[in-house]
């Protein structure tokens, strides 16, 4: 267990932020895992027949037997939303003995991958030219496998975050990490992280905590160190809707009462979402929706708010109403 204890100025400093590094390297658990990430295996069928096999090989033996992957390849976010250019330029700064100690931990050293057997030495130049191979890898690969979804993805996050952040308004801390993962609990001002290896408390004392979504993550994923400022990165909700296809036309009487396309934007809007992301899973222009929107805003059905570049359009307990869903917020 790793537990954070955090005072009222660290919840007042609860932040989110996104990182496409994050996202690329934990992707690679998808490539070696299919069976964990069956959600992901549409994408995955897309990525595998455009990577080389020399891509592949160094980018897989980075993941570990048991899926662990080396800390300095997922760096603490710095900036709520950098670029993964910035992120890379940063990882390649890491030093030598900063990459050995983060490769060895993930893997034993008697099965460590011949492609990284060189970082067993004492000369730093074999591991700084493997640091920096793997770092043109992951670069090549973003542009194969992350960079052409990554506007979509962002969307999800960034639902996510606002989902998160109208939890913490509503009810708390409590109410915040209450449905994120059931390794995650909260009492009497800590947050445990169950299932991890190791065992330390890591006192906040007015550094925050910075919570970063994602949509391969499989489970709750703390810094190993104690020294770090509280951090978490976590699964986040909606992954699902990134690659289903587009919902079938609802055949209901509310299809009946509004039209197919409005009928299925009610359903849609349980959760807040921005125009755009709303177009992408209906597979329609951003202004064919608007359009709809403007109308079931204007018969009370849906409510809207600005959060900061979007506006986010939601149910309002009406709408909730005639979709079939309780009106309790």
């Amino acid at each position: 267990m790793i537990s954070f204890l955090l005072g009222v100025e660290d919840l007042a400093d609860t932040r989110f932020a996104v990182s496409p590094i994050h996202e690329t390297v934990l992707s690679l658990r998808v490539l070696r895992e299919p069976g964990l990430y069956a959600l992901h295996l549409p994408w995955r069928r897309s990525v595998l027949g455009r990577l080389g096999a020399p891509d592949a090989d160094l980018l897989m033996s980075v993941v570990g037997p048991d899926r662990g992957l080396p800390d300095f390849l997922t760096p603490r976010p710095t900036e709520f939303a950098a670029t993964f250019e910035e992120e890379l330029a940063a990882v390649r700064l890491t030093p030598a003995d900063v990459v050995r100690r983060d490769l060895l931990a993930v893997h034993p050293r008697d099965r460590l991958p011949l492609v990284l057997r060189e970082i067993t030495g004492d000369d730093d130049a074999p591991v700084e030219a493997i640091r920096d191979a793997i770092c043109d890898r992951l670069h090549r690969y973003w542009d194969l496998a992350i960079k052409p979804t990554w506007p979509q993805m962002r969307l999800v996050l960034e639902a996510d975050m606002t989902y998160r952040a109208r939890q913490l308004a509503v009810g708390g801390a409590r109410l915040l990490f209450a449905d994120m993962h059931p390794n995650l609990r909260w009492h009497n001002g800590v947050l445990h992280i169950d299932k991890m290896i190791g065992r330390h408390d890591v006192v906040a004392a007015g550094r925050g905590l910075l919570l970063v979504p994602s949509v391969f993550a499989h489970k709750p994923a703390p810094p190993v160190s104690p020294d770090e400022p509280p951090w978490l990165g976590y699964p986040c909700r909606g992954v699902a809707t990134l690659w289903a296809p587009t919902p079938a036309a609802d055949t209901t009487a509310l299809t009946s009462l509004l039209g197919a396309t409005r009928a299925r934007l009610l359903h849609l809007l349980a959760e807040p979402l921005p125009t755009v992301e709303i177009a992408r899973r209906l597979a329609v222009t951003p202004s064919a929706v608007s359009q709809h929107l403007r109308v079931l805003h204007a018969t009370g059905l849906i409510t809207r708010a600005r959060d900061g570049r979007h506006v986010m359009y939601r149910c309002s307990p009406l709408g909730d109403g005639l979709a079939g869903r309780s009106a309790e917020r």
